[in-house]
């Protein structure tokens, strides 16, 4: 009881084990990340000892620890997480598409994520809130850092941060180049922030900046043909699901052996991430050109517009303020169907939930209609992506995210594909009735993460993508009347089957060519549709919006592997 008393009544020991506790719980992603990113020796040194001077000058700085303490809040936010994100992905610092994924990611899906997040949760509450607490109190009870222990710690911060400097200065003649903005945790953090911000408000102008834009297209099509034309763009689904590409389960049965289909095999998406891979699948730009055209430019739907197609959006996911939604208010009907009423129909919150919107277009009487459906998909938590009656594999729960537990996962993340699948014969029975030229095409955002390896991976969106979650599904069918009087794009369709396609590229070029769309930004080399379709080097787009080979994005063996088994990595 005595020993309890002198403890807390001698705030120089309490000051003492709170300065600890913030110094160490600072700098445990510089150590983590030292392990996980390709430093050089020199250069993981100064990713530790350089913040730990300046933390520990920090700390130092007064007696009076409360305060200085509180002064690390907001490192120690970023450190918790930087922790959440390691734990997640096992590598690499908060990305700023991560920041942007805050305010783009409906928060549904955030909260299905982060109730299987319950762990690091924990472990993070454990190690953070004890500190900002304890620091709060030292403020209030004026605890101070003892004069000998206040000297001696102002000694070793200046010559841990001398050090770290000294170990900075020598990381520039490192072998491996050397960038402090991208390298050096936390300041590769803070210049993500202020490339969010930027981003963010630089969104927050597009209507301005994207006024001007015109695509000067024109039909070629002739004009007494009536012509519809259905785009689905897909969530999170993986080729290496999809029966119909390679797939040792019957994931789409309803779409196998289907007349005027053709699955490319070889398709992989240029981001990981929605908020950029839609609007390239939408707009003329990919990874080359995305960087700051995106906010001047606008999607087909106004190329369909100026050639005088009829044009509907319909969504099955939320608004997020981004430029999926931008793109699709140009549409003459737009419809997040998730704001209207609520059904009683077992299909409403569903895909199938989008299908009486395409009846409805079919008979509105316009000659020339364009429809673009953006689903629900195969995101996590998959269970939810789909009808109990619509279960074709079992077990499918429960699908907490736990390696244990993959066999479920995949079981519901199967589903959900047969259920996509399902949508899209769906669709296709409709158009095969139309009395004109009708065509599909559909691809996915991105795929996915389900603990397929030693790894342990789950999710995507992570800063360095994985096979899984860029190689995607690529498919267009033409209606037999289309066929008939298109013959050749057929045959150009069947001949580029297995070819490489950058899907971010070839799906809004490709929709061109099968409308028949005549606009000065389409390119047939990128038309998978056309004859001279011709593959590009793969390519992708990092988190600085910067276009880089895929080979060199800082993808692991094990994608590698797997990208070379498809021949991806070595077309050139």
């Amino acid at each position: 009881m005595k020993l309890s008393k002198k403890l807390f009544s001698d705030t120089s020991l309490l000051s003492s084990a709170l300065m600890i506790w913030v110094l160490v719980s600072c700098l445990i992603p510089n150590v983590w990340l030292s392990f996980t990113e390709p430093l050089s020796p020199l250069q993981a040194i100064a990713n530790v000892l350089l913040p730990a001077g300046v933390y520990m000058l920090l700390m130092s700085w007064s007696a009076k620890i409360g305060r200085t303490s509180l002064w690390m809040i907001i490192i120690m936010f970023f450190a918790a997480s930087q922790i959440v994100l390691l734990y997640m992905y096992g590598r690499s610092v908060i990305a700023v598409d991560m920041f942007l994924n805050v305010v783009t990611t409906n928060p549904g899906e955030v909260g299905e994520l982060l109730g299987n997040l319950l762990i690091i949760i924990a472990a993070i509450v454990i190690l953070y809130i004890p500190p900002i607490v304890a620091g709060i109190a030292a403020v209030y009870g004026r605890w101070r850092l003892g004069t000998r222990t206040l000297r001696i710690t102002h000694r070793m911060a200046w010559c841990t941060f001398a050090i770290g400097i000294i170990a900075f200065i020598l990381s520039f003649f490192s072998p491996r180049p050397y960038h402090p903005v991208k390298d050096l945790y936390p300041i590769n953090v803070f210049y993500n922030v202020y490339l969010a911000v930027d981003r963010t408000v630089k969104v927050s102008h597009y209507h301005q900046t994207s006024a001007p834009y015109t695509f000067h297209a024109t039909p070629t099509h002739p004009d007494s043909i009536p012509e519809l034309y259905v785009v689905v763009i897909g969530e999170t689904a993986r080729a290496a699901n999809w029966q119909l590409l390679g797939y040792d389960r019957s994931t789409t049965p309803r779409l196998m052996n289907r007349d005027g289909l053709v699955g490319y095999d070889r398709a992989i998406s240029q981001s990981n991430t929605t908020h950029k891979s839609v609007p390239m699948l939408m707009s003329a730009l990919d990874a080359e050109t995305f960087g700051d055209s995106i906010y001047s430019v606008k999607s087909f739907i106004t190329a369909f517009k100026e050639s005088g197609f009829h044009t509907a959006f319909l969504s099955n996911q939320s608004r997020n303020h981004s430029f999926i939604d931008f793109f699709g208010e140009e549409a003459d009907t737009c419809l997040f169907i998730k704001e209207q009423e609520p059904s009683s129909s077992p299909d409403a919150g569903f895909d199938a939930a989008l299908l009486p919107y395409i009846d409805t277009m079919r008979q509105s009487g316009h000659h020339k209609i364009l429809v673009v459906l953006h689903t629900y998909g195969s995101h996590f938590s998959y269970i939810d992506r789909y009808p109990r009656s619509s279960a074709a594999f079992t077990p499918d729960s429960p699908v907490d995210a736990t390696p244990s537990l993959r066999p479920n996962l995949i079981n519901a993340y199967d589903n959900t594909i047969h259920y996509t699948s399902s949508l899209l014969a769906d669709i296709m029975d409709r158009l095969e009735t139309y009395p004109g030229l009708s065509a599909l095409i559909y691809t996915s955002d991105h795929g996915e993460d389900i603990f397929d390896d030693s790894r342990h991976l789950f999710l995507h969106a992570s800063p360095i993508p994985s096979y899984y979650q860029i190689h995607v599904p690529y498919l267009v069918w033409m209606s037999p009347g289309y066929r008939t009087l298109y013959p050749h794009k057929t045959e150009a369709a069947q001949a580029n089957a297995h070819k490489f396609v950058a899907s971010s590229r070839s799906f809004f070029h490709t929709i061109m060519d099968i409308a028949g769309i005549s606009t000065p930004v389409f390119d047939a080399a990128s038309s998978t549709v056309h004859a001279d379709y011709a593959p590009q080097r793969p390519i992708y787009l990092n988190d600085h919006n910067e276009s880089i080979s895929l080979e060199s994005c800082g993808i692991l063996k094990p994608d590698i592997e797997k990208l070379d088994s498809l021949g991806i990595l070595s077309i050139y």
